[in-house]
């Protein structure tokens, strides 16, 4: 997929994404070698060519520019001050047994902030994108601002490892505090495209453990929800990649408050 050199950050970004997600798309339900990684986790094909076709486009539009890439490593200067984060194939275990909730993750990290991202979903053919100022969703080539809502009351938690900050937090607990349970309903799809969900009102909110700073997993999703107006913090409300670490991202700050109650609860069950 070709793209001109004058294209925006942003621009570059969905174009990426939308490489990847051609690949993971055509390659679906065919039988794919599986190259193991660590903690029982693996690789398909999907995975490496998606992540190739994504590479194409970055190094073509962006040869100068370093890249944190899921299966392939870094590259480029260490300290650049330009690098994308690309995870070609949020969802791996999903699509091993063809369930297609997956997503296509490609972010810009220039200095210390996110400036462009985009999700794609390959299978709705949405594409979810921002520029760092707003936030938006592709279809069938027309654009349509995202918009959060807590309406759903649905909130996605990531219950895969690792659990860097258990046994004071863990998701489990989460799910089994009565507060919750009064105000929300779970949802599990593995797969970061459920942040990008909240920044278009498809979730209330979306919590993870885990140490996120440069996460080609989550640094689209993140920048996706801070574009669309969401409030999104660490575990206990702290900065972002500050303290405890995690996520909260929610779509608005009742949403945010109630989840925290729900956190500290656990939390507090724990000692």
């Amino acid at each position: 997929m070709s793209i001109s050199n004058g294209a925006s950050d942003a621009q570059v970004a969905v174009t990426a994404a939308q490489a990847g997600a051609a690949v993971v798309r055509e390659l679906y339900g065919r039988r794919l070698d599986h190259y193991a990684k660590s903690g029982g986790d693996f690789a398909t094909e999907a995975d490496l060519a998606a992540e190739r076709a994504i590479l194409d486009v970055l190094r073509a539009a962006r040869p100068g520019d370093a890249v944190t890439a899921e299966e392939s490593g870094r590259t480029g200067a260490a300290g650049a001050g330009r690098r994308w984060l690309v995870d070609p194939l949020c969802g791996t275990l999903n699509y091993a047994v063809q369930n297609m909730l997956v997503g296509v993750n490609v972010a810009l990290r220039v200095g210390r902030e996110v400036t462009a991202a985009a999700t794609a979903d390959p299978f709705s053919g949405e594409v979810f994108w921002t520029d760092g100022e707003r936030a938006r969703v592709r279809r069938d080539g027309d654009d349509a601002e995202l918009s959060p809502s807590a309406g759903s009351a649905l909130v996605d938690v990531n219950l895969d490892p690792p659990f860097p900050n258990a046994p004071r937090f863990h998701a489990v607990r989460l799910l089994a505090d009565p507060g919750f349970a009064e105000r929300f309903r779970p949802r599990v799809i593995s797969s970061t495209l459920a942040v990008a969900w909240v920044a278009a009102g498809r979730r209330a909110a979306y919590v993870t453990d885990g140490h996120l700073a440069d996460s080609v997993h989550f640094a689209a999703g993140i920048a996706l929800c801070r574009a669309a107006g969401c409030t999104v913090t660490g575990l206990y409300g702290e900065p972002l990649h500050t303290g405890a670490g995690g996520l909260i991202a929610a779509a608005d700050t009742g949403t945010h408050a109630a989840l925290l109650e729900s956190v500290k609860a656990g939390t507090s069950r724990s000692r």
